[in-house]
């Protein structure tokens, strides 16, 4: 425990030295869902006559150095910047040791003894201490307590330091406008769906999860996020690392970003500042809750390949973004947690899905299951061969409802690709959703069963 303390001594006077900033830099960032922040800052720097080397820290560990971006607000024209050096040499136990190999060190046995002397090694299980007598003395440093240096070895930084090398002809402090791109801050959106007793409506609300690995933090920062997928170059040089439940509140919160579109994208500024520190996820309200209309609908679909033994129908949840619906604003992508109220009035987990970008007036569908009283049954009931370039096949599904209501079942069929298809007999009538898909819609009543049939004539090419 004393070693530790000691190295902490090293540590705090190694703070001394990197920070070359007073005041509590102005922040703002505008966050990314691509893994990706912009971080602009205003900061008073102290400047001089003549070139000289300034330090600017309490940068993040994985800030690209390549992309930043620095405006003085006064005396431009007597400032330039001549070289920008990103030095991310961090203090570390191990480091230090490298530092000070051919140097000299003390070290402290458990029953006092001082080794004093040039560090000519150090393994995990020893060091070799050579004395001002020439004589050598290898420890084995279980037997150590503490080690003492006598400075910061040149080059280790307490923190990442973007180093300038200035041409100035002015002196005193300036207000400064610094920016730069860094990984590791990423945001995501969740949502909350509470399912109405009768499935026709549901109650959504919406968060937001700002997650910052970018080892630096921003405190009292003016934030604003970006909607959208940008494009990226692929990363060349320097790279410095989820989830979280979102929680539903019964009380009406007011809505703390202010959203409008930007370029191609949605921008989503929040209405305070905040402070986004390292190694956080903060989450954030979206959206105050909504109630939305919705529709519960059943698909059983079997892809390609007629002849699958496929028996599950799934469930969705299906509501338009619609602002006649209850909502009518943008919906980043994220996921959405499906819950709904028992007969104890106790909240139950019924699923989840993930949206894309939605924007408003736009149908949105999730997928919560597979119900567990629907069964679907297919069937290949027939195949003709009409000649070399003509065939028939026939097709049965079997639908069986063991719930206690009448349901609606979309059964989806996907026909086969590179052919000329007709469907010529079918008991129920279809919707022709795209150049090979149909979807039928049918009945089936309580503890009922019902029987689609269909028969489709291909035209090979």
């Amino acid at each position: 425990m004393k070693r530790k303390f000691v190295s902490l001594i090293i540590i705090m006077m190694g703070v001394g030295n990197a920070l070359a900033v007073g005041a509590q830099p102005d922040v703002a960032l505008t966050v990314y869902n691509q893994d990706l922040a912009l971080v602009k800052e205003v900061r008073s720097l102290e400047f001089k006559p003549g070139i000289f080397d300034y330090r600017f820290s309490e940068v993040p560990s994985r800030i690209d150095p390549t992309s930043v971006h620095f405006k003085p607000r006064q005396s431009i024209d007597k400032i330039s910047i001549l070289e920008q050096n990103y030095q991310y040499d961090l203090v570390s136990p191990d480091k230090i040791f490298d530092k000070y190999l051919d140097h000299q060190i003390t070290a402290i046995g458990k029953n006092g003894q001082l080794y004093e002397g040039t560090l000519l090694s150090r393994s995990g299980e020893s060091v070799v201490v050579q004395g001002k007598d020439g004589s050598l003395s290898v420890v084995r440093t279980g037997e150590l307590t503490d080690y003492k240096f006598d400075k910061l070895p040149d080059g280790l930084l307490t923190r990442p330091t973007l180093v300038w090398k200035f041409d100035s002809a002015v002196k005193g402090p300036i207000d400064c406008e610094v920016s730069y791109l860094t990984n590791g801050m990423n945001w995501h959106s969740e949502y909350v769906a509470v399912v109405a007793e009768d499935d026709k409506s549901l109650e959504l609300s919406g968060w937001v999860s700002i997650e910052n690995n970018s080892g630096g933090s921003f405190k009292n920062a003016r934030v604003k996020l970006i909607a959208g997928d940008i494009h990226r170059v692929p990363a060349k040089g320097i790279e410095g690392a989820y989830g979280m439940n979102a929680f539903r509140s019964e009380a009406k919160v007011a809505p703390q970003f202010e959203e409008k579109a930007f370029f191609e994208y949605h921008l989503y500024t929040l209405q305070r500042r905040a402070d986004i520190l390292s190694n956080e996820i903060k989450q954030i309200t979206l959206f105050p809750a909504s109630e939305v209309k919705a529709r519960k609908v059943y698909t059983y679909d079997r892809g390609y390949g007629r002849r699958g033994d496929g028996t599950k129908v799934k469930v969705s949840l299906e509501f338009k973004n619609g602002q006649a619906e209850g909502l009518g604003t943008p919906l980043p992508k994220g996921t959405i947690r499906v819950y709904k109220v028992d007969s104890d009035k106790s909240l139950e987990y019924v699923g989840e899905d993930e949206i894309d970008h939605t924007p408003k007036d736009e149908m949105v569908r999730v997928y919560v299951g597979d119900a567990f009283d629907i069964i679907g049954e297919p069937k290949a009931a027939d195949f003709k061969e009409i000649s070399s370039s003509v065939s028939e096949e026939s097709y049965e599904v079997k639908l069986r409802n063991h719930k206690k209501e009448k349901v609606e079942v979309v059964v989806v069929e996907k026909l086969w690709k590179s052919t000329d298809w007709e469907i010529i007999k079918s008991n129920f009538d279809f919707h022709k959703k795209d150049a090979n898909t149909i979807e039928f819609t049918i009945p089936v009543s309580p503890d009922g069963e019902t029987i689609l049939t269909y028969t489709v004539r291909y035209k090979r090419f």
